[in-house]
């Protein structure tokens, strides 16, 4: 609603037109506009269509963006999958600027372990618009035309996740859902429900749990049956989180039992996407112990969390940082405010250089538990 508002306001005054001007061209009172344009009254689809008609633009420029992530992933779970053959009038490319490419993705995201995302966003953004011209402009057979396709997506994927680490929600929330869209063009189910699930983690942190949690459910369905048991571990990891997020005890419980099972399946005869390389038992840990956290139960998250930090090594600074900081939160929730703050500090110095705003802002709110 008060995004809505806002659109009203910043339309208003695009246009030179004032309060008083726009309740002559309306017919709606100057207080009633105000209370609009803040959020602070119901905005019916009739305002909406006052405002297009006094301003002489479209309802659609008023309303906004239409890619809401739960209206995507509805069509996602809906729609076909075919493969669809994006060719242009341009040169053509072959299997090797792909594997190339695909290589390309890999040391990309590997570097996400060791630099932080205000100092990666530039590198991977440039790679996902290059890869996107080649799937534009390009033309090439169906099977490099997949392979392609699969390339963009998993990089819409690490860069909506860098962009989030560096702080662009929204343009984190635009690259994900361009990536669910390529995704499912190259036939990728599994790939489309790490997108969807990547933005449900988001969302489960800076918006509506509610809203996490049916996106995290979404992503699983729509990959059910098509995904490895390491991928639908961590499918099944987002569940729980949001469900944490959202105060759901129950239904994060269950979340990490189906995330054990899943994970327990796994074997050197099922080949897994390169992209879940970083899912392992710690992680998993780290996981159920920050669930412990928002679920009330934070001494029970102190030893997974003391075990999963223990075995990082020293260039996975980020990482370290951010689990520290939920470690000394698990102490701060427990009364154990020492402990906390000598965490806390901990993880300060261990984030030294490491430019990354979600850090950060996880120090400033454990800090902020914190007497004194």
């Amino acid at each position: 609603m008060t995004d809505l508002g806002a659109n009203l306001r910043a339309a208003r005054d695009a246009a030179g037109v004032s309060l008083s001007a726009m309740a002559a061209r309306t017919h709606y009172s100057k207080p009633l506009l105000g209370l609009l344009e803040t959020g602070k009254r119901a905005i019916k689809a009739e305002h909406v269509s006052a405002y297009a008609r006094a301003l002489n633009i479209s309802v659609e420029t008023l309303y906004g963006p239409r890619d809401d992530p739960l209206r995507v992933a509805h069509e996602w779970l809906v729609a076909d999958n075919p493969v669809e053959v994006h060719s242009a009038a341009g040169r053509r490319v072959g299997a090797g600027l792909a594997g190339e490419l695909e290589h390309r993705v890999i040391e990309l995201r590997h570097l996400d372990d060791v630099v932080g995302g205000r100092d990666l966003l530039p590198v991977v953004h440039q790679e996902l618009v290059a890869a996107q011209r080649v799937v534009n402009d390009a033309s090439y057979t169906e099977g490099t035309g997949r392979r392609l396709l699969t390339v963009v997506a998993e990089l819409a994927q690490l860069t909506g996740w860098v962009a989030g680490d560096a702080g662009h929600y929204a343009e984190a929330q635009r690259v994900y859902l361009s990536g669910v869209s390529a995704a499912r063009d190259a036939g990728n189910p599994a790939l489309a429900g790490q997108l969807l699930s990547s933005l449900s983690y988001q969302i489960a942190n800076v918006g509506d749990p509610a809203d996490a949690v049916l996106l995290a459910r979404s992503a699983v369905k729509g990959a059910e049956g098509r995904t490895t048991p390491v991928v639908r571990a961590l499918l099944l990891e987002r569940i729980a989180w949001a469900s944490a997020r959202a105060r759901d005890r129950e239904g994060t419980q269950r979340a990490l039992d189906a995330v054990d099972d899943a994970y327990a399946r796994r074997s050197e005869g099922i080949e897994e996407p390169e992209w879940v390389y970083w899912l392992d038992r710690k992680e998993i840990d780290v996981m159920a112990g920050r669930c412990l956290i928002e679920s009330g139960d934070p001494l029970a998250a102190e030893p997974l969390l003391s075990g999963a930090i223990a075995a990082y090594t020293p260039e996975h600074a980020r990482e370290v940082a951010l689990y520290e900081t939920w470690l000394a939160e698990s102490y701060a929730r427990a009364g154990m405010f020492d402990a906390a703050r000598d965490t806390v500090d901990r993880a300060r110095k261990t984030s030294q250089g490491v430019n990354s705003t979600r850090l950060d802002l996880r120090i400033a709110s454990v800090e902020s538990l914190l007497p004194g």
